[in-house]
């Protein structure tokens, strides 16, 4: 117009302005502004009002602020402007606190004004201000305005106020769609998705059309619940209703048959979408990586790619996602470069991905390079940094990287929290756990059931049972998970009876227990060789239909082998609905840990048959049943085809199996050269098991190199001057005898007290050594001397060098009599019916007296005797035990 030397008019700048907004081209505007100005214009208020508008939509809201200051004249347009400006800027305070300063100068404002600030409120979440403007909006007299009404609706239901944003709904005299569709977002976005599904079916009832926005949120709602039927009604709403073609609801489709588990129905749906946009494409790629499926989501970004369709950032946050499941690194390399190439490498977001998957693959180095590099970080790009460290067993550096971040002044979260608290709990460093707790208080967490239920198990992870069960007996709310934490901090600890305790408590207040509870209580359990118990959490997993989840069922095998009831455990193993690899191996290790090698053997064969592969847990396990019944042969055929047809590493614990099945067989020799030549430094485990085989064979010299290795690596450990001096001992070596117990108290080295269980009437009992705590101890003892007497009837002598304490034999053999698993074998004889089998569980290796006795007192009460110590399980019939007294 210019070029033709005709003069704009106001009406063209307006025009002209608005167009500027819309595309927010601020050089363009600027360049207007300066033409207004040269026009004299700027003095006109429809003109300012649109360069208010034109600079904030812009992002230019101190610039517009400095216009609407310096406006001659100001209408409620101008106002309404201002604070549509801050409300899409995000800054909703500066536009509430406009209409203040309106109200002062006595403004009247529009419908516009309070829509706009209705929805500034919503963003905030500032139920307070939105209550006082709805009361404004009663005295101006727009409550009956549908859009206002429909403004006040959706400001209630993002404050969480959904019953009151109902009440104001329900009270419209005038509804439109956008109505219904602003109450069916409310409860939508407060997780109420049956809600929103049945307002739908009102909305039919009462012939009000939906719109397109109506079915994306009513597909959403049914995408969170899983509601595959209510979403396939939907989709055949929607063809009626013509809507099949709009993208947007194509896409919200693709997402609810994705999130509802139907990848493949997903995908036809997209496959078969007329027209479709980035959004399209990430639907089905959140489709199949919400569904474990991320080669398949990495498949169709290749065909993307071939269809020219530009990614966005949420693609490459999608598809990096994918590849930190999968520890893809080439892929998230190319991804990577892909990235780069499309100049989304300073998006915060992506960035933050893009650490997550380096650290997810491993590679923390570049994970921190990522990171130091960023040019823009915030809490969740920390988050994700100290996640890769501690998820990479380098809590030490997480803990570091929290040093710096408070050091620049960025606020961590809950999630940076129960991600330290984690790395505290993994490194048991107990004082850095309780500085973290006092930065959780100090920064008002410390009410967040999730932080709460991360401190209750850092504190039971590093032994502080009573401070974890004080912190969660205060807790305000608790969910399942709380008491879980409880119950695994109990187990952990070797208070199976506390956490046995607890679930009973948890079941008289009403707390559903899930999956993970009955995995931890069978668990218990095990440790306590507590049957009956164990019977009771299996009726109870029968009556809350865990029984098939094949955890849940591999730890019931697990439970009734460890409770010596291979029978049974074997029954459940053959049942089960779904087998995988640890189901297979807790199998195997029942028939380890109680001597059936055979079995075992025979089992893992069956395994791979089955096509189940093997993991190195199952080697572990088969490799321990072949020492446990000396399979010597077939164990080494074991190792050997392990490594070379199998491509599994061995790893110490493998070495330690072989060198136990060659020691177990006499073969020490053999053993220690064994050692000699393997590959990686032997570690304790590996000496310990010779040193045993040492001891059950009577060889000094052997058992003696054995200890020197273990003391180098484990000083303060008792077990092995427990077995040196048992050897020392047996070998009649008085003066070694006395020096290496001389040696144990010059180190400070106390023997661990041995503990024993015993369930009875569904009670779980307790002994110590010497213990004469128990309500019924008196009758225990006169048991016990009953015992004694009959067994050395029988040709019992007491094996008095099982006693490390210098002092008189009478005193020794007293001691001796007073073990742990004798009391508790004592008093399972006195409360239970005769015939009864007796089990029991300690917490160390049974020692040869006491194995001697108890096979003496199988025959004798004619009862069979399950004892599971530390390193097998035992049973004693008729005079003998089935480890063939090797152990």
């Amino acid at each position: 117009m210019q070029e033709t030397g005709l003069a704009p008019d106001k009406v063209v700048f307006v025009v002209v302005l608005k167009a500027c907004a819309r595309l927010a081209a601020l050089e363009q505007g600027k360049r207007l502004h300066s033409d207004i100005i040269k026009r004299g214009f700027q003095s006109d208020v429809i003109v300012g009002n649109t360069l208010v508008d034109m600079y904030a939509k812009c992002g230019c809201t101190e610039d517009a602020r400095e216009l609407f200051n310096n406006m001659s004249e100001r209408d409620v347009v101008s106002w309404t402007a201002m604070i549509a400006g801050y409300a899409q800027n995000g800054l909703g305070k500066e536009a509430l606190a406009l209409y203040e300063q309106m109200k002062q100068e006595g403004v009247q404002p529009s419908n516009v004004t309070f829509v706009l600030l209705l929805k500034a409120c919503a963003s905030l979440g500032a139920l307070k201000q939105g209550k006082q403007l709805h009361s404004d909006i009663i005295k101006k007299g727009f409550q009956s305005n549908v859009i206002v009404g429909s403004s006040l609706v959706d400001m209630y239901a993002k404050c969480g106020c959904t019953e009151d944003a109902r009440e104001l709904f329900n009270s419209m005299s005038e509804r439109d769609v956008v109505s219904w569709t602003v109450m069916i977002a409310g409860y939508a976005q407060n997780g109420l998705g049956k809600e929103a599904l049945a307002l739908y079916e009102q909305m039919k009832q009462e012939g009000v059309q939906p719109n397109n926005v109506t079915f994306v949120l009513l597909l959403k709602a049914c995408a969170s619940l899983g509601t595959l039927e209510q979403g396939k009604q939907l989709h055949s709403d929607i063809i009626k209703k013509g809507f099949q073609s709009n993208v947007i609801v194509g896409s919200s489709l693709v997402d609810m048959y994705s999130k509802c588990g139907c990848t493949e129905d997903a995908r036809e749906l997209f496959n078969n979408m007329s027209k479709r946009d980035v959004v399209s494409w990430n639907a089905m790629i959140a489709g199949y990586a919400h569904n474990e499926l991320g080669k398949e989501a990495l498949a169709l970004y290749e065909r993307m790619k071939q269809e020219d369709v530009r990614p966005d950032n949420v693609t490459f946050v999608l598809l990096l996602k994918a590849c930190a499941r999968l520890a893809a690194l080439e892929q998230g390399k190319q991804l990577h470069s892909d990235l780069i190439k499309g100049g989304f490498q300073s998006n915060v977001i992506v960035g933050s991905s893009l650490v997550d998957m380096y650290a997810k693959c491993g590679c923390t180095q570049d994970a921190r390079e990522l990171f130091n590099n960023m040019s823009d970080r915030d809490v969740v790009s920390w988050n994700a940094m100290i996640a890769g460290y501690a998820q990479n067993g380098l809590g030490k550096e997480a803990l570091a990287l929290y040093e710096q971040m408070k050091q620049e002044g960025v606020q961590p979260d809950n999630v940076t929290f129960v991600l330290l608290l984690k790395a505290c709990a993994s490194l048991e460093v107990l004082e850095q756990g309780k500085r973290l707790h006092s930065d959780i208080i100090k920064r008002g967490f410390q009410l967040d059931v999730i932080v709460g239920n991360t401190l209750v198990d850092m504190y039971a992870k590093c032994g502080c049972t009573e401070d974890a069960r004080e912190l969660f007996n205060n807790m305000t709310e608790r969910d399942v998970v709380s008491w879980n934490a409880m119950i695994a901090g109990y187990a952990q600890n070797g208070l199976g009876k506390e956490a046995l305790a607890l679930y009973e408590q948890m079941k008289q207040e009403g707390v559903q227990p899930d999956n993970v509870t009955c995995v931890l209580l069978l668990k218990a359990c095990a440790c306590l060789a507590a049957l009956e118990q164990g019977k009771q959490i299996h009726a109870d997993i029968i009556k809350r239909g865990f029984q098939s989840d094949v955890i849940v069922g591999s730890t019931l095998v697990d439970m009734y082998a460890k409770c010596g009831c291979t029978e049974d455990a074997r029954e459940l193993f053959n049942n089960m609905s779904e087998r995988n690899v640890v189901s297979w191996t807790a199998m195997i290790a029942g028939y380890a840990q109680n001597g059936l090698g055979k079995e075992a053997l025979a089992l893992f064969e069956q395994m791979q048959r089955e096509g189940t592969k093997p993991n190195e847990v199952t080697y572990i396990c088969v490799l321990s049943a072949c020492a446990q019944s000396r399979l010597v042969d077939e164990g080494r055929y074991v190792f050997y085809s392990m490594c070379k047809n199998h491509g599994v590493t061995p790893t110490m614990e493998h070495y330690a199996c072989m060198v136990d099945l060659l020691g177990r067989a006499g073969c020490l020799v053999d053993a220690e050269l064994f050692i000699n030549k393997m590959p990686i430094q032997p570690g304790s485990v590996v000496w310990m098991s010779l040193l045993g085989a040492a001891r059950n064979h009577g060889n000094v010299e052997i058992g003696r190199r054995a200890f020197d290795r273990v003391m180098k690596l484990e000083p303060k450990n008792a077990a092995p001057y427990v077995l040196l001096s048992n050897i020392y001992a047996a070998a009649g070596r008085k003066d070694e005898l006395v020096k290496i117990r001389n040696e144990m108290k010059d180190a400070g080295v106390k023997n661990m007290p041995g503990c024993s269980w015993i369930e009875v009437d569904n009670q779980v009992h307790a002994f110590v050594v010497g213990d004469a705590t128990h309500p019924q101890s008196k009758e225990i003892l006169a048991e016990l001397d009953r015992l004694v007497g009959l067994m050395k009837e029988a040709g019992y002598i007491p094996e008095l060098s099982f006693v490390l304490d210098d002092v008189e034999d009478e005193e020794k053999e007293i001691a001796l009599c007073r073990h742990s698993e004798k009391l508790a074998i004592a008093f399972g004889l006195i409360n239970t019916p005769p015939g009864t089998p007796i089990r029991i569980k300690k917490n160390i290796r049974v020692c040869g007296d006491c194995h001697n006795a108890t096979k003496m007192i199988s025959k004798i009460v004619r009862r069979e005797i399950f004892v599971m110590d530390a390193n097998r399980s035992h049973h004693f019939k008729d005079g003998f035990c089935f480890c063939g007294d090797y152990w």
